[in-house]
């Protein structure tokens, strides 16, 4: 079982800048895929992004791709989502979940169900 605790959403101008960080509790954060989604008022939570437990591999949604990078620190526990070039409609509760299945033969899901672990969320505006 792993425990996630999401941190540096806030406030940000169109064009700015955040960097998100996604703490993991327990010993066995190399066993998870990890990924990012995000979830506007009145929408579906929507992926984001998604790192290999190896972290040899990313994969992003084509909405964020160019502007947004996953990356994840073993040492720390820890998954990261650099987001830059913000725009207001990256607005929206950011969510890191953990995804413990070895799939094939694609090594990721971009779908909400896959995900077992899920944090509480940061919130992102993004002003115009």
């Amino acid at each position: 079982q792993v425990q996630l605790v999401e941190s540096g959403g806030g406030l940000v101008q169109a064009g700015g800048s955040l960097r998100l960080a996604c703490a993991a509790s327990g010993r066995t954060f190399g066993s998870y895929n990890m990924g990012w989604f995000r979830q506007a008022p009145g929408k579906e939570r929507e992926f984001v992004a998604t790192i290999r437990r190896s972290g040899g591999s990313t994969y992003y949604a084509d909405s964020v791709k160019g502007r947004f990078t996953i990356s994840r620190d073993g040492a720390e526990n820890t998954v990261y989502l650099q987001m830059n070039s913000l725009k207001p409609e990256d607005t929206a509760i950011y969510y890191c979940a953990a995804d413990r299945v070895y799939r094939l033969p694609t090594w990721y899901t971009n779908r909400a169900e896959g995900y077992e672990y899920w944090g509480q969320g940061t919130q992102v505006t993004v002003s115009s």
